[in-house]
């Protein structure tokens, strides 16, 4: 008896859809984060990119608990001395409502070429249009 190992070349590869309408940030983000890595699929096996696409609308709407929204900053450096930049999580929603999500959802994979590999399949849109009809997306979800 011999154990089944996937390859990798041939994966059959869903595509969800994900409202995020009055959603946890968090919550959201670590069912997003299996998805795309595939732990939903049987055939699951760690070092290949077995994940799904993933599609989230409505980002505009994630909620966070608490006094999180108040408090939630986020941080980053250009690379030139004093080039700490940091922005509120209201103020980064009213203006990207796509990157708090993404940065929610891609901070939750590897930090390898595989992790890279994942977060590409990830689709965020700010309202409730998408351009991926096409692929016939099935609704997600996240309890």
């Amino acid at each position: 008896m011999s154990t089944f190992v996937p390859s990798g070349k041939k994966v059959d590869r869903k595509w969800y859809v994900v409202d995020a309408s009055g959603q946890t940030l968090g919550r959201l983000a670590t069912r997003a984060a299996s998805v795309l890595s595939g732990k939903l699929n049987p055939q699951y096996t760690p070092y290949l990119d077995m994940g799904d696409f993933l599609i989230v609308i409505n980002a505009e709407k994630i909620r966070l608990t608490g006094l999180k929204s108040e408090k939630k900053t986020y941080r980053r450096y250009t690379g030139f001395p004093g080039g700490l930049r940091e922005e509120s999580f209201t103020r980064l929603l009213a203006r990207r409502p796509e990157k708090v999500l993404e940065e929610a959802i891609k901070g939750m994979l590897p930090k390898t070429k595989l992790g890279r590999a994942m977060g590409s399949k990830l689709k965020v849109y700010r309202g409730d249009k998408h351009p991926h009809q096409a692929q016939q997306p099935v609704a997600l979800e996240v309890a």
